[in-house]
């Protein structure tokens, strides 16, 4: 009696609805360096079709010193369209990362870019500042819109002109920040908190100039080698003569403010910048730059449709608050954070991209999360490329993901990260485009109650 009654359960299970496939999400290596269970339906994933940015030239003195900043945003608003042949009717949005100019000015300026770069007045446009990170919270912002559904195409961009608008000071600070230390310390000078991190946490000025050294060093080889050509547009410009006035066209297409015989040497001659018997120094420091960086992103089903290639998925995203007055500490806290939205573990991490806004943070932040320094800004960072403020998360997004092409099947995660003024950090991952297909993470499921199996 009790096996035709389970015989009928059976039968009438199987008349069921089928629920779901012989396959399930699961975690597996796939050949590649780590285990990854996604958690999202494969067609909904993020992508990054194109990412580009300009050079990034010395503010003032630079490639880009008589450069307006809608001339320098519309190159690559442009060239990510074009260079996939997308309608730009299609772009559902387009967030740019910016921090010193006016917002309301800047706002302006970004949509005069787009129209530029062949935008229809359809498409809309904003800007965001989250500071040091606003250019990678511009491309956070536009995944989170794909995966909430208001659009399906999105460009996230970032730019920022230093030549033009300065780094300034609170005009009028508020009498009652005496009595919150931690509101008085996000009025501190970047170079002090830079100072704070050193004499806190032990990173001594030998370790500063060794970190600027090697920024400098990847950074001419990378450029040597041609490896930044994928990711440059090519921006034509006019070069004014500051004695005759004359225009001169130029192409820019090199950044400017690497020196390739940079050594510790010479670093060791420069005076602190910020504190007397301090360890930051202008050499040190990141440079002061101009640049704007764009990057197009859509749902996987949509590039598929579109037959276009898959250059990076965008994974997770997290911000943190960190104490102010040693704000560069910001990535230590918020990579791991990203790290775990992502569901990977730290280790399973083949690329990082840390933005170098102060050696001392830099250090402190590869040292706290015991780093491979081979792993970390292998084609320098803003120590010897520069910190246009707004573009630098946009274009750490074309460094990174371009890199991990090159590298193929040996790099699969990359994370972006930085601090962030006032105390903060930010981070993202991403995953190599061609790293995954629907039946990448799937095992068989051997949990099917067959009828003939269980008539024995």
């Amino acid at each position: 009696m009790e096996k035709a009654i389970e015989r009928q359960r059976v039968l009438l299970e199987h008349l069921q609805p089928i629920r779901s496939s012989s396959i399930t999400p699961s975690i597996c290596l796939a050949g590649d360096s780590s285990a990854y269970h996604r958690t999202s339906a494969f067609g909904d994933d993020v992508v990054i079709v194109a990412a580009y940015r300009t050079a990034i030239c010395k503010a003032k003195r630079g490639g880009f010193k008589d450069t307006l900043s809608d001339d320098l945003l519309a190159p690559v608003l442009k060239a990510v369209v074009e260079k996939t042949n997308l309608n730009p009717n299609e772009v559902g949005d387009i967030v740019v990362g910016t921090v010193l100019a006016p917002g309301s000015i800047r706002a302006m300026e970004c949509r005069m870019a787009a129209f530029y770069a062949g935008f229809p007045d359809t498409v809309p446009i904003r800007t965001v500042n989250r500071q040091c990170s606003s250019g990678l919270q511009a491309v956070a912002d536009v995944a989170a819109a794909i995966k909430a559904g208001f659009y399906d195409i999105g460009i996230g961009a970032g730019l920022e002109l230093m030549t033009v608008d300065n780094i300034g000071l609170v005009q009028k600070a508020n009498p009652k920040v005496d009595a919150f230390a931690q509101a008085r310390d996000c009025l501190l000078p970047m170079g002090i908190t830079s100072e704070n991190v050193a004499q806190r946490f032990g990173v001594t000025r030998l370790e500063q100039d060794q970190a600027a050294v090697i920024s400098h060093q990847r950074a001419a080889a990378a450029t040597a080698s041609g490896k930044f050509k994928d990711e440059i547009i090519p921006v034509l410009i006019k070069i004014v003569d500051p004695q005759t006035g004359d225009e001169k066209p130029v192409v820019i297409s090199v950044d400017d403010g690497i020196r390739p015989t940079t050594n510790l040497t010479g670093l060791a001659k420069l005076k602190p910048a910020f504190k007397r018997d301090g360890a930051t120094t202008a050499g040190n420091s990141s440079q002061v730059s101009d640049g704007a960086a764009a990057v197009l992103l859509m749902k996987r089903s949509i590039a598929m449709q579109k037959g276009l290639p898959i250059l990076g998925v965008f994974r997770s995203f997290a911000a943190v608050g960190v104490d102010p007055a040693v704000m560069g500490i910001g990535p230590a806290v918020a990579i791991p954070a990203a790290v775990k939205s992502a569901g990977l573990e730290l280790n399973n991490i083949d690329l990082f991209e840390i933005n170098e806004a102060f050696a001392s943070q830099y250090v402190y932040c590869q040292k706290k999360l015991n780093l491979d320094p081979e792993n970390v800004n292998v084609n320098g960072g803003a120590l010897a490329l520069g910190h246009p403020l707004g573009a630098t998360g946009a274009r750490c997004v074309a460094t990174l993901l371009h890199e991990m092409k090159r590298r193929g099947k040996d790099c699969r995660f990359g994370v972006i990260s930085m601090c962030i003024g006032s105390g903060m950090g930010a981070a993202a991952v991403f995953e190599r485009g061609d790293a995954v297909d629907d039946l990448c993470n799937a095992r068989a499921n051997n949990n099917n109650n067959f009828l003939s199996k269980d008539a024995k």
